[in-house]
């Protein structure tokens, strides 16, 4: 019987616990053996808990505990996270997340240290939630050279866009709505800023090069200036706004942004609305794949959770390859350089321009007197 830990108790640590108890038998199946939980670490009480003797406040039980072999790290933030994952995988525990943000900035020396102790590192529900996407990229196109990825990463922006495309809500009334239904934090500034975004971004660019794509290097613009005429704008040239996680790879270099970007309504990315994620992957042998689904809630990123721990009981001894290395030198292309059509739209009319750089782009808006420009999803 495989021992395991959960760290956090909140909504997904939770929806981890009642994945591996209620769904007991199908887990032992997939996992070859059964999966018990030994501990879950919280700062909070649960004294109605049916099994509160499970709950521990010091992560020291875990990491001392030899019986426990894979611990989920569902707590978020990078402190304590970073702190108790670096021990857990140095005392010879696989650790498992769903944290992005430590993922994008910790994941390069995490892994390293993974690979040094024979451990597993995985984090499938860091970029799709209950999406699975990670285990593809890496092993089912691992025959493909990949060429671009455009993804909506963000369910809480894409819900406002939507609200925005369908009800004509403004900018404001929409992101409200989204936190009246618990689709957006108090303070949503990670998601509609796109931070959020960028970290998954940065994750997925990192595994299809296979270096270290560094989340501070992508240049991040969310959706807080996307206005009703912007959404008229778009609708009248027949497509839809949605904010994008865009890389390019090319000749050992990456281009990634992440931006509001009009997408023609052809275009598979261009319906998956609401709160639904989607991510399109280019590769030179398979052509366009598409990742479509729900991009976070309790159970779908406990699925995906779990779904890593019962892999790593499965390479127990035999880590799973997975990840990326520091890379030697700048791994960024010339950001200055690369060319989007823009859709323009000026005081009567809108045009979408022929390919610009940036700089480019913004004399042609000072021309054109032009009240916004947005990057074409070509």
């Amino acid at each position: 019987m495989a021992k395991v830990a959960i760290m956090g108790y909140g909504t997904v640590g939770s929806g981890v616990y009642e994945i591996i108890k209620d769904n007991a038998c199908r887990v032992a199946e997939n996992a070859g053996e059964m999966m018990e939980t030994k501990y879950i670490l919280d700062i909070r009480d649960f004294d109605d808990h049916p099994e509160k003797h499970l709950f521990t406040k010091d992560v020291n039980d875990i990491i001392n505990d030899d019986e426990v072999s894979v611990v989920a790290e569902v707590m978020g933030g990078l402190h304590p996270a970073y702190e108790f994952t670096k021990s857990l995988l140095l005392a010879g525990k696989s650790v498992v997340t769903s944290n992005k943000e430590l993922v994008a900035t910790y994941g390069t020396e995490l892994l390293a240290i993974a690979e040094e102790k024979n451990v597993n590192y995985l984090f499938e529900a860091s970029v799709g939630g209950g999406i699975p996407v990670i285990r593809p990229l890496s092993r089912c196109l691992a025959a493909n050279n990949i060429t671009r990825i455009a993804g909506i990463l963000n369910g809480t922006t894409n819900y406002i866009l939507y609200q925005m495309f369908t009800n004509n809500k403004s900018f404001e009334t929409a992101l409200s709505d989204a936190q009246a239904k618990g689709y957006a934090e108090r303070n949503p500034a990670a998601d509609i800023e796109g931070h959020d975004a960028c970290r998954k971004i940065a994750i997925l660019s990192s595994l299809a090069s296979g270096v270290e794509v560094d989340c501070e290097k992508i240049a991040t613009e969310g959706i807080v200036d996307i206005t009703l005429d912007d959404v008229k704008c778009a609708e009248a040239a027949g497509g839809v706004i949605k904010l994008i996680g865009y890389a390019e790879f090319e000749d050992g270099k990456v281009y990634s942004h992440v931006a509001p970007m009009f997408i023609k309504n052809e275009n598979m990315l261009s319906g998956i609305n609401d709160v639904y994620n989607g991510i399109l992957i280019t590769g030179d042998a398979v052509g366009d794949v598409m990742f479509y689904g729900a991009g976070a809630g309790k159970l779908p990123t406990a699925s995906a959770v779990v779904a890593d721990m019962v892999d790593s009981v499965i390479h127990a001894s035999r880590r799973k390859i997975i990840g990326w290395k520091k890379p030697e030198g700048d791994v960024f292309a010339d950001a200055a350089a690369k060319k989007f059509r823009y859709l323009m739209r000026c005081e009567l009319n809108s045009t979408i321009t022929e390919p610009l750089t940036m700089a480019e782009c913004d004399a042609m808006k000072e021309k054109l007197n032009a009240k916004s420009a947005i990057r074409v999803l070509d």
